[in-house]
């Protein structure tokens, strides 16, 4: 790459052109569109996230990794724990959400049809991490 930083090109990643080759987690289906890999991006990661209609995806979180969600279609609910309750986010198009760092969560879709989210993440690679829960175990990629 060019050390003129006024003179580099821009990337184009076509709706068709997303790839699923990227972190994945049980009941959902994300798609990776600017990455580290795609477009050599150096601190971002920007994809979709798909989820049925009545599905759940598994309990998981993004290690270091911020992530900002944009609802674009479908009414998915964010579930977190906090203390020994489960708290839902219901959410709707047009709805952000924010997921700080190591937080385990999951996505569900009560409603009739597909809930299609677009995700950006502070990192340039789509770091996922499955859990057997949203409560803290003694597992790797988890920090004290």
């Amino acid at each position: 790459m060019s050390d003129d930083h006024w003179h580099r090109p821009l990337f184009q990643i076509k709706a068709g052109e997303l790839t699923g080759d990227t972190g994945q987690t049980s009941g959902m289906s994300r798609r990776e569109a600017i990455s580290g890999k795609t477009v050599g991006a150096e601190k971002l990661w920007m994809g979709q996230t798909h989820v049925a209609a009545g599905a759940k995806s598994g309990d998981h979180h993004h290690g270091e990794a911020e992530t900002a969600i944009y609802v674009v279609s479908g009414t998915p609910a964010f579930v977190f724990a906090d203390g020994d309750k489960e708290i839902r986010l219901e959410a709707k198009p047009g709805d952000y959400i924010f997921v700080p760092p190591y937080v385990p969560h999951r996505e569900e879709n009560p409603g009739d049809g597909e809930a299609v989210v677009v995700i950006a993440r502070s990192s340039q690679e789509g770091i996922v991490v499955n859990l057997d829960s949203l409560w803290r175990t003694e597992s790797p990629g988890q920090p004290a």
